[in-house]
């Protein structure tokens, strides 16, 4: 982060402006007409003095309007499944399923942009960043009274979302590296679904009305 504020303190006015523009243009040909989308990503965190804690890697996929599902495989395997009422997190290691109505928190996940691109101005204040390393970027702030994370960056390169910086409000960053999207992919309604396994601990009480099916490895 400390690397980050140099940057934006010595670049010109004008070439953050230009680089906002170029990302903003190229989220616009990634997410228009967008309704599913799948991909990999390798996720590090860091904490505030800029020491790396943790490395994960997994795949995930959206579904418009409010469907998610991300797929930690390694080091510890772990499911998020957001079936449009509950999220479900199956903690695989542990045995054990927590389960919460889905709210306007996951409205808030920067992600929600790239398959409603209506939410961009009306969730999100925009700020531009400077190029680097061939990246466009761009800063998202979210607009809610009580926010989820102090800010998110966004990274695009040939049109594709490659980065995603998330900024939360103790200095500490998660970054996120994504590869190998597919756009508007069959995706099998049961990848949004989710009952807990035979013998796993549920923590909380879903949604009445919820679709479940098993879960498929």
């Amino acid at each position: 982060m400390r690397l980050l504020t140099a940057l934006l303190l010595v670049v010109s006015l004008a070439a953050p402006a230009a680089a906002a523009a170029d990302a903003r243009a190229q989220l616009d040909a990634f997410s228009t007409g967008l309704d599913g989308v799948r991909g990999n990503f390798v996720q590090t965190v860091y904490s505030a003095d800029g020491r790396e804690t943790e490395t994960s890697h997994g795949i995930l996929a959206l579904k418009a309007p409010r469907q998610f599902r991300w797929q930690y495989d390694a080091p510890f395997p772990q499911l998020i499944v957001a079936d449009g009422l509950n999220v479900w997190v199956h903690d695989v290691d542990l045995e054990q399923v927590t389960v919460r109505a889905q709210s306007s928190e996951e409205a808030q996940s920067p992600l929600t942009v790239l398959t409603d691109l209506g939410l961009l101005e009306r969730q999100f204040n925009v700020a531009p960043l400077a190029d680097a390393d061939g990246i466009a970027w761009m800063r998202l702030t979210s607009k809610a009274d009580e926010p989820a994370f102090a800010s998110c960056d966004l990274g695009f390169q040939g049109q594709q979302l490659v980065r995603m910086v998330l900024h939360d409000h103790l200095g500490q960053r998660n970054e996120l590296r994504f590869a190998q999207w597919e756009r508007n992919p069959a995706l099998d309604a049961a990848l949004f679904t989710f009952v807990p396994p035979e013998g796993t601990d549920v923590v909380g009480e879903p949604v009445a009305g919820a679709q479940a099916f098993p879960v498929r490895d």
